[in-house]
């Protein structure tokens, strides 16, 4: 409770935020401002969203990166259409109604009763002890593709930030990424240290996965506790060694 009256002060004290929150009552991502607030030094020319439920990390993007081309990811229709809706105005953000994964497919997405813990992979009793109202409510058939069948390396203009909130199918997700990942200067994914869907790859197995990409840790942001103080899961940052895009 006190986490959510902080965030809507949050919220409440920045105009762009406040104006958003009131006319169409989606709550920008200002958990992820510590993370903004460290990459201030850079000037991004692109951001790739996926998992952009309702906007919240793309408003946080915008507010920071106003010149940066953005191009968000949300497979269920419900939050796109609030998406689109706040910008709709926002020539330089682009949303597509895909999800992302190592080949293109139809897949079985399981809702949550709280969309935005939505999956490609079922939910466990875990998430739903840890995190009430998120258990399914609901199953629906959505498009997956690469990343690479819907942008082009001309799209990703350097330097690149390449965020991903997906509910346990990171892993996937980057596969469906790898041939582009070399464009992005870093990388911000949420990793679960625990099992809150079933069969998906934990926080050792993503690390692993983006070191052989030649991107190391480096920095962890918003790590969620259970009830006895063990973390859950948390907001993880990886650089990319020796990277070919060099930074303006």
């Amino acid at each position: 409770m006190i986490k959510k009256i902080n965030k809507l002060i949050g919220i409440m004290s920045v105009k762009f935020y406040r104006d958003i929150f009131i006319s169409k009552h989606v709550a920008a991502g200002i958990e992820n401002e510590e993370f903004f607030n460290y990459l201030n030094s850079k000037e991004f020319e692109t951001i790739v969203d996926i998992g952009a439920n309702r906007g919240q990390f793309a408003l946080v993007g915008r507010r920071h990166f106003s010149n940066a081309n953005i191009y968000s990811f949300e497979p269920l229709n419900e939050p796109a259409v609030i998406f689109r809706s706040i910008f709709a105005k926002d020539i330089r953000t682009k949303l597509y109604e895909f999800a992302i994964g190592p080949e293109e497919t139809k897949s079985t997405i399981h809702i949550s009763y709280a969309d935005d813990a939505s999956s490609l992979l079922p939910i466990t009793n875990l998430q739903c002890e840890l995190y009430p109202g998120t258990s399914e409510k609901d199953t629906r058939m959505i498009i997956v593709k690469p990343l690479d069948a819907i942008l082009t390396t001309a799209d990703i203009q350097m330097p690149a930030l390449l965020k991903i909130d997906v509910q346990g199918f990171e892993k996937q997700v980057l596969e469906g990424c790898k041939s582009l990942l070399p464009l992005f200067s870093y990388v911000y994914i949420e990793c679960s240290f625990v099992e809150l869907y079933k069969g998906q790859a934990l926080a050792h197995e993503i690390i692993s996965f983006l070191l052989d990409c030649r991107f190391i840790l480096n920095g962890v942001y918003n790590i969620d506790k259970d009830k006895k103080g063990i973390p859950v899961q948390g907001d993880f940052l990886f650089t990319q060694q020796n990277p070919s895009n060099q930074e303006s």
